[in-house]
C-alpha cells in the first residue's frame, strides 16, 4: 500500500494532512497517535469507505476510490466498534459475510470450519454473538475479517477489551498471518504493542510525526532518556518539568523516566535532586518516542 499526500477536510477541520506512507507486504505495520489524530479517518480513506479531499492512494497495486470496489474483495477490515450482528450465531455470522462476498457452498462450508479452529471459537459456534465477553466478541471480528483471505488485513484497535492473554495469542495469529505473506496495518494505543510491530508510523493533528522501524525509531530519539531513582520521587516531578533542559516526566512506579532537550540535562537534574537519589541514562522506548513525536507535533 502507498498513500501520498493524503488530505481530508470537514469544512475548515483538516483531520488529515497531506500523508505520505509506504507499508511492504507481510509487514506489520503499527499505526499509531492520540485520540482524534487522524487516524481512523485515514484508515477509511485507504479502504475506499470514504472519499479524500486529496492525494493518491494505491492498493496492492490498484487505485483507490477508481477500484475500491475491487481493493475491498482483497481487504480485511476489523473496525474499532463490533460491527457483526449481535442477534445471531456465531457461525450464521460467518456464513453471511461469506455470502456476501460470493463464496461458493462448498469453500464457504471450508472456510468457516477454518477460522473457527484458528481462532478457538468452535465452542462458541451455535451461541448468540450479544451476550458474549468483549474479548470473545474481538476473536470473532478478527476471524471474520480473515475469512476471504485478504492480502491486506486493516485492523483499527483490534485487542481493545481483551485480557492480556487474549491479546498475546491475537498477535501470535497476526504475525502468523504476516508470515503467510498477509500484510496488516494495526492502528493502537497500546505502547507494548506497538514495540511488537516491524514498522511504526506515528500521527499528530492529522499529520505523520515520526514514521520507521520499531529500532530505528528509538535509536533516532534525539534526546536523552534519564532515570531519576532514590527516595520519594513524586514531588520531584514538577520540581524538573520546570527545568528548560526536561521536555517530560513520567513517574514509573518508585522511579521518573525524563525525556531531556539538552546535554546538559544530567547535570542540571543533579542540581535540584536531593541526597541520596541518583540520575542515569536509560533507553529509549517507544513510549518515549511517541511522547516526544506528540509533543512536538503540539508545538509545531
Amino acid at each position: 500500500m502507498t498513500v501520498e499526500g493524503l488530505t481530508k477536510q470537514f469544512g475548515a477541520l483538516t483531520a488529515v494532512d497531506g500523508i505520505d506512507m509506504s507499508i511492504r507486504r507481510g509487514q506489520v505495520h503499527g499505526f499509531l497517535g492520540p485520540n482524534g489524530s487522524g487516524k481512523t479517518t485515514a484508515i477509511r480513506m485507504m479502504c475506499g469507505l470514504m472519499q479524500a479531499s486529496r492525494g493518491n492512494i494505491s492498493v496492492l497495486g490498484m487505485p483507490v476510490p477508481e477500484q475500491a470496489a475491487i481493493v475491498r474483495r482483497h481487504v480485511g477490515y476489523m473496525t474499532q466498534r463490533f460491527s457483526l450482528y449481535e442477534d445471531m450465531t456465531v457461525r450464521e455470522n460467518m456464513r453471511f459475510l461469506c455470502q456476501v462476498h460470493g463464496m461458493k457452498r462448498q469453500r464457504r462450508r471450508e472456510r468457516i470450519s477454518e477460522v473457527l479452529e484458528q481462532f478457538n471459537l468452535e465452542p462458541l459456534t451455535h451461541q448468540r454473538v450479544g451476550p458474549m465477553s468483549g474479548g470473545q466478541k474481538r476473536r470473532i471480528a478478527l476471524a471474520a475479517a480473515v475469512l476471504t483471505q485478504p492480502e491486506l488485513l486493516i485492523l483499527d484497535e483490534p485487542t481493545s477489551e481483551v485480557d492480556p492473554n487474549t491479546r498475546r495469542e491475537m498477535w501470535e495469529h497476526f504475525f502468523n498471518l504476516a508470515q503467510q505473506g498477509t500484510t496488516l496495518l494495526v492502528s493502537t494505543h497500546l505502547m507494548d504493542e506497538a514495540e511488537r510491530c516491524h514498522h511504526l508510523t506515528i500521527m499528530n493533528q492529522g499529520r505523520i510525526v515520526a514514521d520507521g522501524a520499531v529500532m530505528a525509531l528509538k535509536q533516532s530519539l534525539p534526546n536523552q532518556v534519564l532515570e531519576v531513582k532514590g527516595g520519594e520521587v513524586t514531588p520531584m516531578v514538577p520540581v524538573l518539568a520546570a527545568l528548560d533542559s526536561v521536555s517530560h516526566v513520567s513517574q514509573v512506579g518508585i522511579a521518573l523516566r525524563v525525556l531531556s532537550t539538552k546535554n546538559s540535562a544530567r547535570h542540571d537534574i543533579l542540581e535540584v535532586l536531593p541526597s541520596g537519589m541518583s540520575v542515569e541514562p536509560v533507553a529509549a522506548s517507544i513510549e518515549d518516542v511517541f511522547v516526544q513525536a506528540t509533543s512536538e507535533g503540539r508545538r509545531a
